[in-house]
């Protein structure tokens, strides 16, 4: 069996956030496979704990990727402050046809564009994947997955952080489907009484207040905040108030192009402009949109660079999502080159906390080898990019972990989905199935 198909059949997708079924990429032809061990978002360290405590089968999975993709070298990025994790790295390599790429501790290091550019000086062309300039990037829990999937081993748990407001701020795994709640509990529960969540960081997550919410395969971690907290009052603010905000105090600084990410890497993204639509009627936004379709939402621009405390971001998503709904793409027609001042004006991770005060909450998550039991889950048939899976259980069916119970209809996008616990399913649907432990 082919390893694309042990991926399938093992439901891998990308555990970083995007959710992209790994088989695709299996299936590629590049000279560079690249393993995204940046993490980057403020109070989230479960790449970091998975580099130390699982550096043998994150390497194995690399390099079963560099072969099949017949890559001529894997390149493993990752940031130089993170020392444990390096020396983790390093002394599994054993001579393997991987190198190392040191990054700074910077906002977004982790995010594609940047650590393609990082290791290889290569530019992704706009709208382009890593594919286009010979490369395949998966994060590190990813490769663990791959390393897992040929030995038959399929996706069942989840390699998260828990951070903030929490007794015991540590990382560990959590079968997919666990409520928030639980995982909260195993965390030794929350320190504040009224609070808010942020799935998957502060930048690129979501906020969320409710604790039946599962963990999916792509979920990076949790962070409890105080619900009066800044970064909770702002995400909290209804969009059209976001907008009229913005409307009456963007005074067209341009600082937040100025410290965008993608503009300095060369792409024509200039949020200050977009923020001009939410002056025009409807004839008149399309011009300034086509500046926000290159965002990569990293959030930067609203939660960093703007001195008024405006949405930016918020204005591209907006402007991003009207380009789509009319079918629009934008066509970057200069070349794609890097700003000449790009490194002076990268954000130090910790200026960027600072910033969004929540430097206070900054600590060391350790692994914790024990299992959270739940005594039920909810686990969602559409964790990835593509295609819902479908139900092959009934309810009352008996299934242990690791049993198929959704699967693909042929040629679909799409991942497969697997029982995380062993148990009995209560509930089917298009949506989930649950299951109860015993």
């Amino acid at each position: 069996m082919s390893l694309s198909k042990k991926i399938f059949d093992a439901g891998v997708v990308g555990a970083g956030g995007a959710g992209f079924p790994t088989h695709i990429k299996a299936n590629s032809k590049v000279e560079f496979v690249l393993a995204n061990g940046a993490e980057c978002e403020p109070l989230l360290h479960k790449d970091y704990e998975i580099m130390v405590n699982f550096a043998p089968q994150i390497i194995d999975g690399m390099e079963l990727m560099i072969k099949n993709t017949s890559a001529k070298k894997g390149i493993f990025g990752i940031k130089t402050k993170n020392t444990g994790a390096i020396e983790a790295v390093e002394k599994n390599l054993n001579n393997r046809n991987i190198e190392m790429s040191f990054l700074g501790d910077f906002y977004p290091s982790g995010d594609e564009y940047e650590l393609v550019y990082h290791a290889t000086n290569r530019l992704i062309p706009p709208h382009g994947l890593p594919l286009d300039v010979g490369c395949v990037v998966n994060n590190v829990e990813t490769f663990y997955n791959v390393a897992n999937a040929v030995n038959g081993i399929p996706v069942t748990h989840k390699f998260i952080c828990v951070a903030g407001c929490v007794k015991t701020p540590s990382t560990f795994w959590v079968p997919v489907g666990t409520s928030i709640e639980d995982v909260l509990k195993f965390a030794g529960g929350t320190t504040i009484k009224d609070y808010g969540i942020f799935v998957s960081g502060l930048l690129m997550g979501k906020l969320t207040y409710d604790i039946s919410e599962p963990v999916t395969k792509t979920t990076g971690g949790l962070i409890v905040l105080p619900k009066d907290h800044y970064l909770i009052d702002r995400s909290d603010r209804p969009i059209q108030d976001m907008n009229r905000i913005g409307k009456s105090a963007c005074d067209q600084c341009s600082y937040c192009t100025e410290f965008c990410p993608r503009y300095l890497l060369g792409y024509d993204v200039q949020p200050h402009k977009v923020m001009r639509s939410l002056v025009f009627s409807t004839t008149g936004e399309a011009v300034w949109n086509q500046y926000a379709d290159l965002c990569c939402s990293c959030g930067l621009c609203s939660l960093y660079a703007c001195p008024e405390d405006l949405y930016p971001r918020e204005a591209c998503n907006q402007g991003k999502a009207e380009l789509k709904k009319q079918g629009k793409r934008y066509e970057q027609s200069k070349p794609v080159k890097v700003h000449p001042i790009k490194e002076g004006r990268r954000v130090p991770l910790r200026q960027l906390m600072k910033r969004m005060n929540v430097l206070q909450y900054e600590t060391k998550t350790p692994f914790i080898k024990n299992e959270l039991n739940p005594s039920a889950v909810k686990i969602n048939l559409k964790q990835h990019v593509g295609s819902p899976a479908f139900s092959v259980v009934k309810i009352g069916d008996y299934v242990k972990k690791g049993d198929l119970i959704g699967d693909l209809h042929e040629g679909e996008l799409g991942a497969k989905v697997h029982a995380s616990v062993n148990g009995q399913v209560t509930h089917v649907s298009d949506e989930f199935i649950r299951i109860s432990a015993n």
